[in-house]
């Protein structure tokens, strides 16, 4: 597989992926206790764990080995 395709595919990968992950959170975040403090560890917790799973899926885009 070429670099452009390589490439076009992890970028559809990555736009499903942050599609489904959002509304996980979200959907997750309305059964979290009504407590501001909670909100606000999940919230910074979700908001940087998005890019984790990215990770492997950028360096495969870029090099093609996982």
């Amino acid at each position: 597989m070429g670099p452009r395709t390589r490439k076009a595919v992890a970028s559809i990968l990555m736009l499903v992926f942050l599609a489904l992950y959002v509304w996980g959170a979200a959907t997750l975040a309305d059964r979290l206790p009504d407590n501001r403090v909670i909100e606000v560890i999940y919230f910074a917790i979700v908001g940087v764990a998005w890019g984790l799973p990215l990770l492997p899926l950028m360096k495969w885009a870029e090099t093609g080995r996982l």
